[in-house]
């Protein structure tokens, strides 16, 4: 159990590390406003939108990794070691 904790924190903390910093560049407008969670930039480049999906992409990755490694697996386990002693 505790190995499928680690990953799934490992997975967490670095997605969630990928889309503070992504966040951070694109959606603060400035110190004292709207910070990580400010809105899109109007008209981006190529490069910005590639950013922009890359952001996104690593929120889905932190949650349904940790959600993977926290939830599923131990229970995927247990009810095979449930279905295993019937």
């Amino acid at each position: 159990m505790a190995d499928e904790f680690m990953k799934g924190f490992a997975i967490f903390t670095a997605g969630l590390l990928v889309w503070m910093t992504f966040a951070g560049w694109y959606n603060t407008e400035s110190f004292y406003g709207t910070q990580l969670v400010g809105p899109n930039p109007e008209d981006p480049g190529t490069y910005t939108a590639m950013a922009l999906v890359v952001k996104d992409a690593a929120l889905y990755f932190a949650l349904l990794g940790a959600l993977t490694f926290w939830v599923l697996i131990p229970a995927g386990r247990r009810t095979r070691s449930y279905y295993a002693s019937r």
